[in-house]
């Protein structure tokens, strides 16, 4: 491990420009939380969790942009089932944000900070027919489920028993599995999305 009080920095490629990125572990002296687990497990924790609180965010965005710019006969419908996934979406955030903390890493700082480790795409589309924004809310929330299990792998492999916790089990008014509301606001999706009928 680092005795260095700053993390180091390198530079990545980042949509299309090279982008100053600094490394989130290990953490500068004063924020590195003290933890049981080798260096080498709490940076392959680090290194699975902050591109997930990053997708995270991108696809909140996404939710809530479509959310806010929702047209069309079954609007009421949409606009309520954006909200509600937009807030499952926001409160995983903070959790898997704190897990990295705990381990000794850092996370997200700032807006660039999310677009060198985001893979979902973001959406500045003019307009999106509500089918197509089905559509896409579906394939993002598949390739976000599919990178949790990932996580999940890592941090049992990693012995963070607790991370891999909260990647099954987010708290709401009862406790439901984080994947599972991924796979659940998929499954939304594609059935509305089963009758072409239905999404305009």
């Amino acid at each position: 491990m680092s005795t260095s009080t700053h993390p180091a920095a390198h530079r990545v490629p980042a949509n299309g420009r090279n982008v100053v990125v600094k490394q989130s572990f290990p953490a500068a002296a004063k924020l590195a939380t003290p933890t049981d687990l080798s260096p080498q497990e709490a940076q392959a924790i680090t290194s699975a969790l902050n591109p997930l609180v990053a997708d995270l965010i991108a696809l909140y965005v996404k939710t809530k942009n479509f959310h806010w710019h929702l047209s069309g006969s079954h609007f009421r419908d949409y606009h309520l089932l954006f909200d509600e996934h937009a807030d499952q979406i926001f409160d995983a955030i903070d959790l898997l944000a704190e897990r990295v903390r705990k381990v000794g890493g850092t996370t997200i700082r700032s807006i660039s900070h999310i677009s060198q480790l985001q893979t979902i795409a973001d959406d500045n589309d003019e307009f999106v027919t509500p089918g197509e924004m089905m559509r896409r809310l579906r394939e993002d929330n598949a390739a976000l489920a599919k990178a949790q299990r990932a996580a999940h792998e890592v941090c049992d492999r990693s012995r963070d028993y607790a991370t891999a916790s909260i990647l099954e089990v987010l708290i709401d008014e009862a406790l439901e599995v984080l994947i599972d509301e991924a796979e659940r606001r998929e499954w939304f999706l594609f059935e509305v999305t089963q009758g072409s009928d239905n999404t305009n």
